[in-house]
């Protein structure tokens, strides 16, 4: 009989210019360096693109992960975004209701909170449930947004925190159940 492996469930404050893979053929610099003292082979759980930042859960645990990560089980996924330019209001009105993206998909609905509007730059809080690649970049871009800054800083009932960029910790109990939820 085989030993129980470690089950290891991690949260990370991706920092830019990491990319969210266990290996890149690229040579870029991956997430799973940042973790590189546990002893243990962990995946990233969903996508944060080489210069998003923010929440990442990094997991050896399957069945975990696609509970994260399947659309079908509704996780939302809160992001702070910085866009350019001034985001009006119709298009902060078609981010919330979704959007046909440049392959043709068309986003599910998204709940959009507008945090700073000034001359030149919006910062919007964007709820989504669904983990398209670069989900909302395409978004913004196709209502003519320009992603300046993204940040996950909330998966389901986790918060980011005070976690720094390139910082990590266990997830509590408490967050591995709310999670499930």
């Amino acid at each position: 009989m085989l030993p129980e492996k470690k089950l290891y469930y991690i949260m990370l404050n991706k920092p830019k210019g990491y990319i969210a893979t266990a290996k890149d053929e690229r040579g870029r610099s991956t997430v799973t360096e940042l973790v590189a003292d546990i002893d243990a082979r962990l995946y990233p759980v969903g996508r944060l693109d080489y210069l998003s930042e923010g929440l990442l859960f990094l997991t050896n645990d399957g069945d975990f992960a696609n509970l994260m990560m399947h659309p079908s089980h509704g996780v939302s996924k809160l992001y702070r975004v910085t866009v350019r330019p001034r985001a009006e209001e119709s298009q902060v009105i078609a981010l919330s209701k979704g959007v046909q993206l440049d392959d043709g998909a068309v986003t599910q609905p998204a709940v959009i909170n507008v945090v700073v509007d000034e001359p030149g730059r919006t910062v919007l809080e964007m709820t989504i449930k669904e983990g398209k690649n670069r989900q909302i970049r395409r978004m913004c871009e196709a209502v003519g947004l320009e992603v300046v800054r993204l940040r996950r800083s909330a998966v389901g009932a986790v918060k980011l925190g005070m976690l720094q960029p390139g910082q990590y910790r266990s997830l509590a109990k408490s967050e591995l159940v709310a999670l499930r939820a």
